[in-house]
């Protein structure tokens, strides 16, 4: 048996879903229950260590996926469906139905990079019931996952930017970069990771594919290994070392970044400073040293007294275990630090404050809910989840955000009736599908990140505190809670408390 790599095919998206949407869809095919509904998704808390806000992520590759699966259902996964899945799908009209899918209904989606608030309706999906069910594991596993890498990064971005400094995405700022494809949970979580990381902020990554498919400046420079194994038993560690930077800044003269602690941090920022004045003989600069264990504070203080006025316009650079908690507390500290490299806390999302050493489960948990049916007629008739536990309710009916500003700040939103209209606002979801068609034009991940960094500008810092940040305001619309209040009467009228 060969070795299998685990990569999914185009054609295995179809059944990148919980069996329970083909079982109920199947129940509602049987039935004759496929009128048009509304699904939303939203998320009803912010990790606890995550802050105020969460980021918008993921959007173009739900989009994608939702194309590719008006494909319709390949000969080879029908087949095996039907020959797996015992009595469940002998039927062959249900899987006629999946084979020939297409999606012909409506999304409506808040643009990537927008910040937004619990309860929010983020994305509508409307069409058949049975094609709507289909998209839900899908869309959370892709938009729950970039939303959070985006949020967790604009946190790092604005940790490592430093109290009161306005973002500049030029040369002499403070930068934070993706180095956390290793420690991603799996080759999607890695490329998607880097792709939200740049749109939260990240000016790059380490990985070159992500590169290549979102246009994101791909860096690197050396491992410890480049620098072990120069040691071949002679000579000093210090020697080879030395022999290492010098080789490598043969090799990239214009790009030479030295890695500093594979022996001792301070021997390797001095064999920097001597290939520095070796390459300034040949009329290049060096660009900077990465300090990879340590005390960051100690060590990049030492570094710029080493470097001196000779080398000012080298970047001191910090890796080793990295978020924004620890970038905040080493520059309060005084590190003499100018860009970030982070790994496992950025690609992973951690909910986890790294100095009291608190924290969860590291997921947005983001849920995609039915809103809204139709009767025969085809009217629309809100619903709700009601539940025992009333904060696992859910808002009745298609909605839409509407945004208000004050003196070009965020002021509150309003979540409203898809047929309301709140004066003094600004909708936020725009239509990304209308009856199967795409109509929105999708922006480059640059375009995204730029209106991400735009976009926090706007909001007021006490929302943006890395600890303690306020509640942003969201409010209902009148007849939002009026409708939503109506239910819960009828409700609890039939199921009394």
């Amino acid at each position: 048996m060969k070795p299998a790599s685990g990569l999914l095919t185009e054609a295995d998206l179809f059944l990148f879903l919980d069996y329970y949407e083909l079982t109920s869809g199947k129940c509602n095919f049987d039935f004759g229950m496929n009128q048009e509904i509304t699904e939303n998704y939203f998320f009803r808390e912010i990790p606890e260590h995550l802050g105020g806000y969460v980021i918008t992520a993921g959007l173009e590759q739900f989009a994608a996926c939702v194309e590719l699966m008006s494909r319709g259902l390949s000969r080879e996964h029908r087949d095996w469906l039907r020959a797996t899945s015992g009595k469940d799908f002998e039927d062959e009209a249900f899987l006629d139905y999946l084979q020939n899918f297409r999606f012909k209904g409506d999304i409506w989606a808040v643009p990537e990079g927008t910040p937004v608030f619990p309860h929010e309706p983020i994305i509508n999906v409307t069409g058949p019931s049975i094609d709507v069910q289909l998209f839900e594991t899908l869309l959370l596993n892709i938009v729950n996952y970039e939303s959070l890498i985006a949020t967790k990064t604009s946190r790092i971005v604005r940790a490592a930017r430093g109290r009161g400094v306005v973002f500049s995405p030029e040369e002499g700022s403070r930068t934070v970069v993706d180095f956390g494809a290793r420690r991603a949970h799996g080759r999607d979580a890695a490329v998607l990771g880097a792709r939200a990381a740049y749109i939260g902020g990240a000016v790059g990554t380490s990985l070159v594919i992500a590169g290549m498919k979102w246009g994101i400046p791909y860096v690197g420079t050396i491992p410890h290994k480049f620098v072990q194994e120069r040691y071949r038993g002679k000579g000093s560690f210090r020697e080879s070392e030395l022999v290492a930077f010098r080789q490598y800044a043969r090799s990239f003269p214009h790009n030479t970044v030295t890695l500093t602690d594979t022996y001792d941090t301070m021997g390797g920022i001095e064999n920097s400073a001597v290939v520095g004045r070796e390459l300034r003989e040949k009329g290049y600069d060096l660009r900077g040293v990465r300090l990879d264990s340590g005390d960051p504070v100690k060590l990049s203080r030492e570094a710029r007294r080493v470097l001196g006025p000779e080398f000012e316009h080298a970047r001191v650079m910090v890796s080793d275990n990295l978020d924004e908690y620890t970038i905040d507390d080493m520059l309060a500290r005084g590190a003499r630090v100018d860009g970030f490299g982070v790994g496992t806390r950025l690609i992973t999302g951690a909910n986890y404050d790294s100095l009291t050493r608190e924290g969860g489960v590291s997921v947005l948990n983001g849920v995609y809910k039915f809103a809204e049916n139709t009767d025969e007629s085809g009217k629309p008739v809100p619903s709700m989840k009601f539940t025992s536990a009333k904060e696992k309710s859910t808002l009745p009916g298609r909605k839409q955000i509407w945004r208000r500003f004050r003196d070009g700040q965020y002021a509150e939103d309003v979540i409203a009736l898809w047929d309301e209209v709140i004066g003094g606002s600004t909708p936020l979801m725009v239509p990304v599908m209308l009856k199967g068609e795409f109509v929105y034009e999708f922006p480059s991940v640059s375009r995204i990140r730029e209106h991400c960094l735009m976009e926090l500008e706007r909001l007021p810092e006490r929302y943006k505190r890395l600890t303690g940040a306020d509640a942003y305001p969201v409010k209902l619309s009148e007849r939002l809670a009026r409708l939503r209040d109506d239910l819960y009467e009828a409700y609890r009228r039939e199921y009394p408390a």
